[in-house]
């Protein structure tokens, strides 16, 4: 009977500590009886609360803790201190979250003001955090104060930062190229902050029109050169405030009996000596500011809470606990040792119970391994399959055949894209479309890429896809975006491009908020290296390449706004033989050639179409389709084309882009545009005459031509090519014959590669 009690003693103790482990956790009480303790997704603890008489309103302590539960404009619901958002509230630390506003001196590129404010903090009760906060500068043309009161005095200091160029700023780094920042000091109230401009941005406004300062939370917020423009939009930033109770010592308040802090509380004053904090006793926990105080944990609930050993009893009593030995030790000391009764039996239950569980763990251990090894095996079979199927061999012998020119291209592991992907987290999708979806990913190296999930999948369609991919691996065009490799061990094949940091033209023209800032130099500037992009791959490349979804969503740009053509996913190869494919009709409703659209027979002319689509875009920032519109104006490109024929032009144009000097360029454009939007493929230009007129606009634009036969044999050498008269097919306000001034000087120097249209 000894030998089986000693076998069921560790059973018993299992089954206590168990029941222990499993009890409900004690809900200590956050707010005063009767008082939501709660707004929203944030808990409002003593001595705050939501209505009278829930929060500290006493006349003999200075406080201000009221929180306003209210709903925003978009019904989320808010808790408000002050002016201020509230995201969380610690009684623990004495600290509160708050969203406070950046300061902005804003200013357009003539150097004129656009916007600019300076917010305060005006609750005398808090003190800006200065261990959990700084205060930080952004701008390349920036300087900024901190002011507030320090010790019942004013107090101020200052933060300056500069840049010349985008490419000295360095991303993480605040030292004072683009980003400074300064500690805060301890007890600052009344707070206020300025961002100032040196030179109203004008040297550095097409990439930082803007002068920012914040207080900002330490830990959340790491210093990028996209904050030179993108903080004008995000205007809110966390901060951490601190929070006593009055402005006296715990001596002084206990003395007078309105010391707040409740049973099991010890009172603690403030460093800098404004008022005070209350704190659970050791052992206890709960909200120290309420009357009943604080609660005596059961550190026997936890393992982590007590150091009781596998011979002791856990028991709890008020602040603490103890450990007693269970039945069959003894107190030797202060360590529990084995009764000297029956020894042989108690190692023999030692040897047995080790035993069992060693069995066990090899069985556990064993029966894993064999598991994970047929799983993995059965992935690489899985992966050689899709290699196999998805055209891997193929792929590698044309590689293999084309290592002059390719050998930059890479067969990327399943493993390597997974893990540069967070294994396609949502929050790594750039964007999603009819061919696939598009991932940011990052390399070991750091490098970004761009990581496109193509909806390609069946048999027949292999070829092809690994003919496009060994084609526009050999693509060399500053503006088409590189193909980096791909991936074929997945069911569909992943494409690695490189990733373009600044967007979409797409974006860019129809957020209010951006198409102010991308300037008729810009567009002219997309449009010119777009038209050379397609040109190219009409013409330059060894087998010709049809787009077939030329659209604003597909132009990216990067930091300086360079035009980098991509997606693809619906492109055609046209053989050297051929001019022109039949294809099941593929595009963008509002971009699609409506010839190809009827007859399903797609030709380079096609491309011409959507590009002048792209070009009504540019000078309208009207969308391809507008339902919202009246009928007659919803499709852009037959508005368009009326509004030039018709002599309204100018009334759809967008405002910003138009002057006393450029009004001749638009309407050149404009008419580019007409001719490219023609219902007849034959009636258009090919891309490499657009490409063409559009480069000698871009030529006119930057210099101020004063004597234009005297340039013309400087333009000449430009274009490297001899002159000769060009017509353009101006509708009602151009004519072909025009010989004089403006237009007779595009006449003379632009020259079609192919003798005109």
């Amino acid at each position: 009977m000894g030998f089986l009690r000693m076998l069921m003693q560790p059973i018993r103790v299992g089954m206590m500590l168990s029941a222990i482990l499993a009890a409900t956790a004690t809900s200590f009480p956050l707010s005063l009886p009767n008082c939501s303790d709660s707004c929203g997704d944030v808990e409002i603890p003593y001595p705050f609360g939501k209505t009278e008489g829930c929060y500290l309103n006493d006349n003999a302590i200075s406080g201000y803790y009221f929180i306003n539960c209210s709903t925003s404009a978009d019904g989320q619901t808010q808790p408000m201190i002050g002016d201020f958002s509230v995201s969380s509230i610690s009684f623990e630390e004495g600290e509160i979250e708050v969203q406070t506003d950046n300061s902005l001196d804003c200013y357009y590129k003539s150097g004129a003001p656009l916007e600019n404010n300076s917010p305060t903090l005006t609750l005398s009760t808090f003190t800006a955090s200065a261990t959990k906060n700084k205060f930080v500068a952004v701008g390349c043309d920036t300087y900024a104060y901190l002011n507030g009161d320090l010790n019942d005095q004013p107090f101020s200091i200052g933060c300056l930062s500069k840049c010349q160029n985008k490419s000295n700023v360095v991303n993480g780094a605040c030292s004072g190229i683009g980003c400074c920042e300064m500690k805060i000091p301890e007890g600052l109230k009344n707070v206020n902050y300025t961002a100032y401009s040196f030179y109203n941005h004008k040297q550095v406004w097409d990439f930082n029109p803007c002068s920012f300062a914040f207080i900002v939370q330490e830990g959340k917020f790491s210093f990028s050169s996209d904050y030179l423009i993108s903080l004008q939009y995000n205007r809110t930033l966390p901060m951490v405030l601190d929070w006593t109770i009055g402005n006296e010592t715990c001596k002084v308040a206990q003395n007078k009996g309105n010391c707040i802090c409740g049973a099991n509380t010890k009172c603690s004053d403030l460093n800098n000596g404004s008022g005070y904090r209350c704190k659970c006793n050791d052992g206890y926990e709960g909200n120290p500011y309420l009357k009943q105080g604080c609660q005596d944990i059961n550190e026997c609930d936890a393992k982590e809470l007590h150091n009781c050993t596998s011979h002791q009893h856990c028991v709890n009593k008020l602040g603490s606990y103890h450990c007693p030995c269970i039945e069959g030790y003894h107190l030797d000391g202060e360590a529990c040792v084995l009764d000297q009764f029956a020894p042989n039996i108690s190692s023999l239950a030692i040897i047995l119970t080790i035993g069992i569980g060693v069995g066990l763990l090899v069985l556990l251990v064993g029966g894993s391994w064999i598991y994970w090894g047929l799983k993995k095996r059965k992935l690489i079979q899985l992966k050689e399959k899709f290699f196999q199927q998805n055209g891997g061999l193929l792929l590698q012998q044309k590689l293999s055949n084309h290592q002059g020119s390719v050998e930059t291209t890479k067969i990327y592991s399943a493993e390597e894209l997974e893990k540069a992907t967070n294994n396609y987290n949502e929050s790594r999708v750039l964007g999603q479309g009819g061919y696939g979806t598009v991932y940011r990913g990052v390399l070991p190296n750091n490098k970004v890429i761009a990581i496109k999930k193509s909806k390609i999948g069946s048999q027949h369609q292999v070829e092809q896809f690994i003919n496009e991919i060994t084609v526009l691996t050999q693509i060399i065009h500053r503006n088409v975006v590189k193909l980096l490799g791909c991936c074929l061990e997945t069911e569909v094949p992943l494409l690695v491009y490189e990733f373009i940091t600044n967007g979409t033209l797409s974006d860019h023209i129809h957020d209010k908020g951006r198409s102010f800032f991308l300037s008729w130099e810009k567009r002219l500037k997309i449009a010119a290296e777009t038209a050379g992009a397609l040109a190219y791959l009409h013409s330059a490349t060894s087998v010709p390449i049809i787009h077939r979804d030329v659209k604003t969503a597909n132009i990216l740009l990067d930091g300086n706004f360079t035009a980098k053509v991509s997606d693809f996913g619906a492109s055609k190869l046209i053989p050297l033989d051929q001019t022109e494919l039949n294809t099941l009709v593929q595009g963008t409703f509002g971009y699609i050639d409506p010839e190809y659209f009827h007859t399903s027979q797609i030709t380079e002319k096609s491309d011409v179409y959507s590009f002048g689509v792209v070009l009504a875009e540019l000078l309208t920032g009207r969308k391809a389709l507008s339902f919202n519109m009246p009928e007659s104006e919803r499709n852009l490109a037959k508005y368009f084309v009326s509004a030039v024929k018709d002599d309204f032009l100018f009334q759809i144009l967008e405002d910003h882009i138009v002057n006393e000097g450029n009004i001749k360029l638009l309407k050149e454009v404009a008419n580019i545009a007409k001719s490219c939007l023609s219902v007849r493929g034959e009636d258009r230009p090919s891309m490499k005459e657009v490409a063409m007129e559009l480069e000698g606009l871009v030529i006119m634009e930057k210099h101020p031509w004063g004597n234009a036969n005297a340039n013309i044999e400087e333009i000449e050498n430009l274009l490297n090519a001899p002159t000769q008269s060009f017509n353009i097919d101006v509708g009602t306000n151009c004519s072909s014959n025009a010989t004089t001034g403006y237009d007779s000087m595009i006449n003379q120097v632009l020259k079609p590669l192919d003798g005109g249209r």
